[in-house]
């Protein structure tokens, strides 16, 4: 037979449930807590990678201008070789010129003029010492140009030397900014480890991330341009496609990374700053910072085939751009919390992960 509660048996049900509807809005609010301090901390990361990937392509552009620089420098070293060389012969041929003037000094054109000489004869010295003066002339205007040359070569070289000091110069002030925001990133950094501890968390942590890179394919295919160059995508390339990054590979592709997650692509460790190239033709299809990926960029290849270039450094190309097989598109580096130098890549067929190391020729 059934009994009623009693009011005090219903009263401490009520009292329960009130407790455990606390507790839920008690957790419910310290997980939305450290969902906004974890933010915080990305957000924090976030800013200092993106500050070493502007100073990381200020250095690149330096180098680059550095190098065209000396390039330049040797070229008008070269230049200027070859004028002291032509300046050189050009004394020759005028004291060549003058010791023969010297020494004809007895037949001379005053003598030569008073002289009982036949009228032939003085006719053809005339003409002789007319061609000698017009000649050495000639000799003299072009041995004054190439003086003239040679010195504005002088001055321009002057001038890239000083060029080439402010350079480097620059390049030494931005280097220490590196280095002063590399050291605020591992407290950003440490600040995330602290946070994130345990396993489940982790995996929670890589799901989302993997999931932040599918959306922002997606998002950037919507708003991609329609105008587009001919891309074919890259199964006729199988197996002969570019190595993305010169290191040490890791082939991680399909296997174990955290729990039952497993690698969808390959690690290149690698020198912070080398150049991360195009596998094949393509359009920039992403060009940010995700989470857990640091400075990525999204190549479309055509046909569904894109490639996917992590933890880089600093990014070299924008969305919408094309780019070409071996073209430099990013630095490597190690944003997205990464511990050392490398490149995650990922190759994607319709979406699907494949395992590069069948595409690529290392």
């Amino acid at each position: 037979m059934w009994q009623t509660q009693t009011a005090a048996e219903m009263a401490a049900n009520d009292s329960e449930v009130q407790a455990i509807q606390s507790a839920l809005e008690q957790l419910a609010k310290e997980k939305k807590q450290k969902e906004q301090r974890r933010s915080k901390l990305f957000l924090d990361l976030q800013n200092q990678e993106e500050a070493i990937a502007r100073i990381a392509k200020k250095i690149n552009q330096l180098n680059i201008q550095i190098q065209t620089n000396r390039t330049e420098t040797e070229q008008l070293q070269l230049e200027a070789q070859k004028l002291q060389a032509a300046i050189k012969d050009q004394q020759s041929a005028l004291a060549a010129q003058m010791k023969s003037a010297y020494v004809s000094g007895d037949n001379d054109l005053t003598k030569m003029l008073f002289s009982q000489e036949q009228a032939g004869d003085v006719e053809r010295m005339l003409t002789y010492y007319q061609y000698f003066y017009q000649q050495r002339k000639i000799n003299i205007d072009k041995f004054k140009g190439l003086f003239a040359e040679l010195k504005q070569v002088e001055t321009a070289l002057r001038q890239k030397q000083t060029e080439l000091t402010q350079i480097v110069a620059k390049q030494e002030s931005e280097q220490i900014n590196l280095e002063t925001q590399q050291a605020s990133r591992e407290l950003a950094l440490q600040a995330i480890e602290r946070d994130i501890k345990g396993d489940e968390a982790k995996i929670a942590q890589l799901k989302a991330d993997e999931q932040r890179l599918v959306d922002a394919i997606n998002a950037a295919q919507q708003t991609s341009s329609s105008q587009k160059l001919e891309l074919n995508g890259l199964r006729q390339q199988k197996g002969q496609l570019l190595a993305p990054a010169s290191g040490k590979l890791r082939r991680l592709f399909a296997t174990r990374r955290q729990g039952q997650l497993k690698w969808k692509g390959i690690i290149i460790n690698g020198e912070a700053g080398s150049p991360i190239q195009s596998i094949h033709t393509g359009k920039v299809l992403y060009s940010g910072w995700l989470r857990g990926f640091g400075l990525v960029l999204v190549l479309d290849h055509g046909l569904g085939f894109m490639s996917v270039y992590g933890h880089n450094q600093a990014l070299l190309k924008e969305p919408g751009e094309y780019v070409r097989r071996g073209e430099t598109i990013a630095l490597m580096g190690q944003s997205g919390g990464q511990t050392r130098p490398n490149l995650y890549f990922e190759l994607r067929n319709k979406g699907v992960p494949v395992n590069p190391t069948a595409w690529l020729d290392f």
